[in-house]
């Protein structure tokens, strides 16, 4: 498994995996399928040339199976904080370290830039492994956001982390 920086010319392969994910997990994200099927990968190929958004993509005999993307707060009060967002993995690689490996890279490029200090995500409370993972990495629950994200009428729960 490769473990690396995505460019514009992974926008493709990155809008398809983003797909999937909005399909599968649905209650993960606060995008929506139906808000997105009509992307064209173009954004992405911006996006991955920004300064302060970086998307990881985990590889699988060059297919895309998993992605996480750090963001720089860009507040000059909030500059000493980043977030994670968009983790996932294709559920028929689960299990063999590709998130825990992305996320990895993530808390390793969070390090390396200028004035972060702390990291911040969030994942809805019925997620037990993706909740173990990031407790592994030494991420703590400070808070739940109740009925953060409305999906077809049902309210989810999420918990708020930061790692410092």
């Amino acid at each position: 498994m490769e473990i690396r920086l995505l460019n514009s010319l992974d926008a493709e392969n990155y809008l398809d995996l983003r797909l999937e994910a909005l399909q599968n997990s649905p209650e993960a994200f606060a995008a929506s399928y139906e808000e997105e099927k009509d992307q064209s990968f173009e954004k992405y190929k911006s996006r991955f040339q920004s300064q302060d958004s970086f998307t990881f993509g985990a590889f699988e005999n060059e297919k895309l199976i998993g992605v996480v993307t750090l963001v720089k707060e860009k507040k000059l009060k909030l500059k000493h904080r980043a977030n994670i967002f968009a983790m996932y993995v294709s559920p028929e690689k689960r299990g063999i370290g590709a998130g825990k490996s992305l996320m990895l890279e993530a808390i390793k490029k969070a390090k390396e830039l200028e004035g972060i200090e702390q990291i911040y995500l969030t994942v809805v409370t019925t997620n037990d492994p993706a909740k173990r993972l990031y407790s592994s990495l030494g991420f703590k629950a400070f808070g739940k956001d109740k009925r953060a994200i409305m999906s077809k009428c049902l309210a989810l729960r999420h918990y708020r982390r930061i790692l410092i």
